[in-house]
């Protein structure tokens, strides 16, 4: 499916069936379509959004703003004909997510960010996240991934360098996860974007109290790249928050614990207030 917008056209795809939560993407939709096991989707509609300048999708990225993305989102939902939708965004992605969320409180119906830290200074959460590894990982844990380094050819590329650090994002230490990647469709230029433009000055708390919508923040135990323990404090601040740990998982617990985030979601979902999604 594709829906035209200013400068771009938008491509997502669709499994599933029930409320329907957009699931964002910046690698391409069938490493998300791969990783979202089938107990969500038999619970929820998902849509698999190819962010502008990223997958199928057109469009200059640099052109993103938070405002560009609700204005792209909410074409996507008038083109599924639905009045409200949830989303789901992961790692950096759960920023965009949580902002489309604060900017259209009449169509987003509940927030999912799984993996994603509290604010985009990433320098800072590198530092952070670097030193709860080396208090709270394992002494083979810590053994594995200095293997993994020390195994990267000279100018590793970005691919090879995140699965060297699996040690960091799996709770399983020694886990390939190359066939999950497999049809990813790396552009360098959105993620850039993201991080480098988006990012720095984004925090979770920036105009709290305008953020209404329900957030459910998923986060694995075992992450080490955005690690639970940055949001210690945060989401009580927040109006309608909910953190839970997923104790086996690492950076992605929809994948790593598929039965616990499909219950633990969906039963959130249904407990908040604010009313499902369409």
């Amino acid at each position: 499916m594709a829906v035209s917008v200013k400068g771009a056209e938008l491509f997502y795809s669709t499994r599933g069936k029930g409320p329907t939560c957009l699931v964002l993407s910046a690698i391409g939709t069938k490493p998300y379509e791969r990783q979202t096991p089938p107990e969500l989707s038999d619970r929820l509609r998902l849509v698999y959004v190819d962010l502008r300048g990223s997958g199928r999708s057109t469009g200059e990225p640099t052109d993103l703003t938070f405002d560009t993305l609700a204005d792209e989102l909410e074409a996507i939902r008038g083109d599924l004909g639905v009045e409200r939708v949830a989303v789901l965004g992961h790692s950096i992605l759960g920023m965009l997510a949580i902002e489309y969320g604060r900017r259209c409180p009449a169509s987003v119906s509940h927030v999912i960010a799984v993996g994603t830290p509290p604010s985009g200074d990433l320098a800072r959460l590198s530092a952070e996240a670097g030193r709860f590894f080396e208090q709270d990982a394992s002494e083979e844990r810590k053994r594995i991934l200095r293997d993994n380094l020390a195994k990267l050819p000279p100018g590793a590329s970005l691919v090879q360098t995140l699965f060297a650090q699996t040690p960091m994002r799996f709770f399983d230490a020694r886990f390939d996860a190359a066939p999950l990647f497999a049809e990813a469709d790396f552009k360098p230029g959105l993620l850039k974007h993201i991080m480098g433009t988006l990012a720095p000055a984004w925090d979770v708390t920036f105009e709290s109290t305008a953020l209404r919508v329900p957030i459910f923040i998923a986060q694995g135990r075992y992450d080490y790249t955005g690690p639970y323990v940055l949001w210690e404090g945060i989401a009580a601040k927040l109006a309608n928050a909910t953190l839970q740990i997923f104790e086996q998982s690492g950076h992605q617990p929809f994948f790593e614990e598929p039965d616990q985030f499909a219950v633990a979601l969906t039963d959130w979902m249904n407990g908040q207030r604010h009313g499902g999604a369409a």
